[in-house]
């Protein structure tokens, strides 16, 4: 009847993992976004010890096939098949890894409360990672772009060509984090920034995956992307980014 009890509570799922903290001498606590039960925390148990069989494959940003068991609290890795290997990658430059460790942090934020959106989320934070890991585009390029489709998936998607308030359609001179992005004059607060037409356009490329236009962006316009980005993360986290200040802009 144990047994019964405990195949009944097994679960295989694809997971990336989030953060780990030490457990005790040997285990470890992971964070792992799935891609079909959102966010869980789960004990891996001696993967701290050299003779672990799985411990290299549950390092962050690393993506594994995993078997798991439900626990009341946390629930229990069992089995760990290694499915992406970004981490070693990532790990060994110090822009891509503040970069990853960013996207983790905003992936964990966007995925504690809305399940729902588990899956179009991991399937984002995927992506990114890979892109990250076999250095595609500039690291502050992916983050940002990664940012900005993390916060679309999440509900609060930025207009970058009409109106955010009232649709009247762009081009527009004016952004508001509050408001959702680009606005036109009418609807323009008072203090609103006025970024650079490249800007937007390059802010726009990033929120549709246009590489083509993001990878031909000046730094100039890429860094002041990279703030009002940040300033429209924070506004609809409702906290800081702590691994944001991290990272290198160059």
């Amino acid at each position: 009847m144990v047994q019964k009890s405990f195949a009944a509570r097994s679960y295989r799922d694809d997971a990336v993992v989030l953060r780990t903290h030490k457990l005790g001498e040997a285990d470890r606590i992971i964070t792992l976004l799935t891609k079909h039960h959102g966010q869980i925390r789960a004990v891996a148990k001696g993967v701290r010890r050299t003779s672990s069989k799985f411990g290299a494959r549950l390092e962050p940003f690393m993506v594994a096939d995993l078997q798991l068991v439900s626990g009341k609290t946390l629930d229990i890795v069992t089995q760990a098949v290694a499915k992406g290997a970004y981490g070693s990658n990532i790990a060994a430059d110090y822009g891509r890894y503040t970069v990853a460790a960013a996207m983790t942090e905003t992936a964990e934020k966007l995925t504690d409360v809305d399940g729902e959106a588990g899956t179009a989320q991991y399937n984002l934070l995927v992506g990114a990672l890979a892109s990250l890991s076999r250095a595609e585009h500039a690291p502050g390029l992916i983050l940002d772009s990664y940012l900005l489709r993390a916060l679309s998936t999440g509900g609060w998607a930025p207009s970058f060509t009409d109106c955010a308030r009232c649709g009247r359609p762009g081009p527009h001179t004016a952004f508001s984090a509050p408001l959702g992005g680009m606005v036109c004059g009418d609807c323009r607060p008072p203090g609103s920034p006025a970024p650079a037409a490249e800007t937007v356009v390059l802010l726009a490329a990033l929120l549709t995956g246009d590489w083509t236009t993001a990878d031909g962006s000046d730094v100039p316009h890429r860094r002041e992307a990279a703030g009002l980005v940040a300033v429209y993360l924070q506004w609809h986290l409702e906290r800081v980014l702590k691994s944001l200040k991290h990272v290198e802009r160059g």
